[in-house]
C-alpha cells in the first residue's frame, strides 16, 4: 500500500497546476494520469516552441508540464483509479495490477467530455467527435485528408480546424449549428470584460471562413450504405469521407457520481451534473476534492486556478499551511478565476445543447436503444435514467453511459417535459473502469498467500 499526502486523479490544466502547488508547500503528492503523458486534452502534445491556432495554449501547457517535472510529484501514467473509499483510500489499476492508496486528501481533476451531437446516421463507419478528431492531430500529426465535413457548435470545431488547416489538413465545409439569441446576447457585456477567449474563437473563425464553406442550418445527416458516404445539408447532399460532430463538452463525473453520498447539482445553463463544491472545491465527503472542468466547464486558464486553489486548501487541511495562510496566497487566484469565467455566461447561452434527434436516431449505442424507445418508456411512466434501463436497458453497455448518458437526461426530459434537474443522472457504481478478476486478485496476495497456507 502507498501512502500519500495528496492523491490526485487527472495530469491537465487543474491536476498538473495542483500537484506544483502542493509541493511548493512541502506535501507528498501522487498524480496519476490514464494517458501516456501528461497534459489532459488541452496540453496534449504541448511544446515549447508551438506556432499556429492555439500556440499559446501550447506554450503555455509546456510550462506547466516543465514546472510539473520539476516540482518532484510523482507522477504515474497509464494508471486508471477505479474506485474511492471513505479514508480516503483510492484504488488504482496500472501494468494490469491492482494498487492501494491512502491519501490526505483526493484532488478530482477528472476534466470534461465531448457531448454526443446524435444525427440521423451518426453511427455510421466514418462519423467520429471532433475531440476524438483532435486527439489524433495532436498526438499523432494526423491531418484530415479528403471530404471532411465538420458539423455542430461551440469553440472546438473552430478552433480544431484552424489548427488543422494550419498543418495541411483538407476541410470540405462546415455546418454552424448555433444561433445567437437575445438570451445570449444579453450576458456578452460581461464576457467582453475579460474578452482574451472571445477574441482567440473570432480569430480561428476568420481564418477558417477564409478558406472553408460555411453553412448555418440544424438540418443535417450522415448518409451511406454501410458507411458514411454523403452528408445532407438542409436537403442537399454533399460527398462525404469523414463527419465530425460536435455539441460541446460537459463535466466527466463518472468518479464522483459513485462515491456514496457525493451531492451533485443540475447545471441549467450548461445542461449538466456537476458536484456540489465550495469555493475551495470541497465535496459534500471529507477529504475529497474536485478541481477544473469536472467540478463545471470553464475552460483552461480557469481550470489551472482551480486547481492550485483546491491545492492550498488540501495542504491547509493537512497543516502544511495556516487559514491566514492559505487565505491571501489564494485571494488573488481566486480574482483571476472570476475573470477567466466572466465569458462563461455568453458563452453557455450562446452553444444551448441542441435538441435531441427524431425518433428513429440511435441514442445508446451499446443497446441500440433509439430517442423513440425512451420517449416510449417516459409514455409509459419512466421518470429517470436509472429507471430506464429497466425499461430499455440504455447505459448497461460497455461505456456504462459516458457517450449516451446526457442524451438519455435530456431526452426523457423533453419528453416528460420536465426541467433537467427532476431526472435523475445515471447512477454509477466501481469499478468506473473495467477491470478483469486476474487484475482484481492482484489486490491482495498476502491474503491469498495466508489462505492458500491454512492461516486464512
Amino acid at each position: 500500500m502507498t501512502k500519500v499526502d495528496i492523491l490526485i486523479l487527472g495530469a491537465g490544466p487543474a491536476g498538473m497546476s495542483a500537484a506544483i502547488e502542493a509541493r511548493r508547500h512541502g506535501a507528498s503528492v501522487l498524480l496519476l494520469d490514464e494517458n501516456a503523458a501528461p497534459g489532459g486534452q488541452v496540453h496534449r502534445a504541448a511544446k515549447p516552441d508551438a506556432v499556429g491556432p492555439g500556440a499559446a495554449q501550447s506554450r503555455e501547457g509546456a510550462a506547466l508540464m516543465a514546472a510539473l517535472r520539476a516540482s518532484g510529484a510523482g507522477l504515474h501514467s497509464g494508471a486508471v483509479l477505479w474506485a474511492i473509499e471513505p479514508g480516503p483510500r483510492a484504488f488504482v489499476l496500472q501494468d494490469h495490477a491492482v494498487h492501494e492508496v491512502d491519501a490526505g486528501r483526493v484532488i478530482l481533476a477528472s476534466g470534461a467530455t465531448e457531448r454526443a451531437l446524435p444525427i440521423p446516421g451518426w453511427t455510421l463507419p466514418g462519423v467520429m467527435g471532433v475531440g476524438a478528431a483532435q486527439i489524433l492531430l495532436k498526438s499523432a500529426d494526423l491531418r484530415p485528408r479528403g471530404r471532411v465535413w465538420i458539423a455542430g457548435q461551440g469553440p472546438l470545431i473552430w478552433l480544431y480546424a484552424a489548427q488543422a488547416l494550419a498543418r495541411g489538413g483538407e476541410i470540405a465545409g462546415i455546418v454552424d449549428m448555433s444561433r445567437i439569441t437575445p438570451h445570449a446576447l444579453l450576458r456578452l457585456p460581461r464576457a467582453l470584460t475579460a474578452p482574451g477567449y472571445l477574441l482567440r474563437g473570432l480569430a480561428w473563425m476568420r481564418a477558417v471562413r477564409q478558406r472553408v464553406p460555411v453553412f448555418r442550418t440544424r438540418d443535417v445527416a450522415a448518409e451511406g450504405d454501410g458507411s458514411l458516404e454523403r452528408v445532407r445539408i438542409a436537403g442537399q447532399s454533399q460527398a462525404a469521407d469523414t463527419l465530425l460532430l460536435h455539441d460541446g463538452v460537459v463535466p466527466n463525473t463518472q468518479v464522483t457520481r459513485a462515491i456514496q453520498g457525493c451531492e451533485h447539482r443540475w447545471n441549467a445553463a450548461q445542461r449538466a451534473w456537476e458536484p456540489v463544491l465550495d469555493d475551495w472545491g470541497n465535496t459534500s465527503i471529507p477529504g475529497i476534492l474536485v478541481a477544473g472542468d469536472g467540478g463545471g466547464i470553464g475552460g483552461a486558464a480557469a481550470a489551472s486556478l482551480s486547481g492550485r486553489i483546491a491545492a492550498l486548501e488540501a495542504v491547509r487541511a493537512l497543516g502544511h499551511l495556516g487559514a491566514a495562510q492559505r487565505d491571501a496566497l489564494a485571494a488573488p487566484l481566486m480574482r483571476r478565476r472570476r475573470a477567466e469565467l466572466a465569458p462563461r455566461g455568453f458563452l453557455d447561452a450562446l452553444f444551448v445543447p441542441l435538441p435531441m434527434p427524431v425518433d428513429e436516431v440511435t441514442l445508446c449505442r451499446c443497446e441500440e436503444v433509439t430517442a423513440g424507445s425512451v420517449r416510449a418508456a417516459a409514455g409509459l411512466g419512466c421518470l429517470g435514467t436509472n429507471q430506464l434501463k429497466a425499461f430499455t436497458r440504455a447505459g448497461m453497455g460497455l461505456c456504462q453511459g459516458r457517450i449516451c448518458g446526457p442524451l438519455l437526461h435530456a431526452t426523457l426530459a423533453e419528453a416528460r417535459g420536465v426541467p433537467g434537474g427532476d431526472v435523475d443522472p445515471l447512477r454509477t457504481r466501481f469499478p468506473t473502469k473495467p477491470l478483469s478478476l486476474g487484475e482484481l486478485a492482484t489486490l491482495a496476495p498476502s491474503a491469498s498467500a495466508a489462505s492458500a497456507s491454512g492461516k486464512g
